[in-house]
């Protein structure tokens, strides 16, 4: 079976690869038709320079769709070759103004010509096609603009692993696994407390005892993420102690733990919830702002001396 055929859609960068290795080829043999000393690849860069002469490598690679760097290797391969010339600029030297050589000016009317072939060849070639692919390739451009494709994965990966993971209430049994995610992730960047300890050796007296709650998620069989509700007062909770095993990061565990607990804090009738935190942890605060928490300053000191940041979210 045909690679691409057994992928389908999956392999369209792989597929597009093919094409385009196809076209480079073929076009190689169209500049032999018209006796033209081009690469095809220099084709955007040498046709801008021809028409407008006396751009920089960055306006050349703006107006082409390239990167700086592939543009100056371009020019610099057009220089090698006597087709171009790329001299300081008057106003400012650090800004190198490209040229064609007068070897390069005597191939314009040619490169025109060819030009204007290959476009009516094209034409007639996509009108062989049902779908006209350099439409349809500006509008996947466009798509791709708005949402990229790393992105548009993440979600369909996150959707299918989503069905995977189990949301579960504390029991006896994952002390360790609730205390081995929380030393993880503070063991790496900070120091264990005495604090830490009371509340992870023992959090059915530290923290369950006192009127909260622990969440734990499941992934393939494994407790990867936890999150605990600490009941301050009547009506305020503290979000802490959320923890997602290094390898199960990125799969979206801790948003779904955070919502989680936010929902269990509404139902024991909290109008408040608080957390602290540490600037160094980027990820975990960008979840937090996500939930819906803001920074304050209107907390009590932290008994942790790895807070540095408080943050509140009001329920009602």
């Amino acid at each position: 079976m045909d690679f691409f055929e057994q992928l389908g859609p999956a392999s369209l960068g792989s597929r597009l690869r093919r094409m385009s290795e196809q076209l480079t080829v073929q076009s190689a043999e169209v500049y032999a038709l018209y006796h033209l000393p081009l690469e095809p690849r220099w084709f955007p860069v040498f046709y801008t320079v021809a028409e407008q002469p006396g751009q920089s490598i960055g306006e050349l690679a703006q107006h082409v769709g390239h990167t700086h760097a592939a543009v100056s290797q371009v020019v610099k391969e057009l220089v090698k070759q006597g087709l171009v010339t790329a001299e300081r600029g008057a106003a400012d030297l650090r800004r190198s103004v490209i040229r064609p050589t007068e070897k390069g000016a005597a191939l314009w009317p040619a490169l025109q010509a060819q030009a204007a072939d290959v476009r009516q060849a094209t034409d007639a070639l996509l009108a062989e096609t049902r779908h006209n692919l350099w439409l349809a390739i500006g509008e996947a451009e466009h798509a791709l603009s708005r949402r990229d494709l790393p992105s548009r994965v993440k979600a369909v990966r996150d959707r299918r692993v989503g069905h995977e993971i189990e949301l579960l209430a504390y029991a006896s049994e994952y002390q360790a696994d609730f205390k081995r995610l929380n030393l993880q992730w503070i063991e790496r960047y900070f120091r264990v407390e005495p604090a830490d300890l009371r509340a992870l050796d023992h959090p059915e007296e530290y923290i369950l005892a006192r009127g909260g709650y622990i969440a734990l998620a499941a992934y393939q069989g494994t407790i990867v993420g936890a999150c605990a509700l600490l009941r301050m007062d009547a009506h305020t909770y503290e979000l802490a102690k959320m923890a997602v095993a290094p390898d199960a990061q990125g799969l979206g565990i801790g948003l779904r733990l955070g919502q989680a607990v936010v929902a269990k804090a509404r139902a024991l009738g909290a109008t408040r919830l608080y957390l602290e935190s540490n600037t160094r942890l980027g990820p975990a605060l960008n979840l937090y702002y996500k939930l819906g928490f803001q920074k304050t300053v209107a907390g009590t000191p932290s008994p942790y001396e790895r807070c540095n940041i408080q943050m509140e979210l009001f329920l009602t």
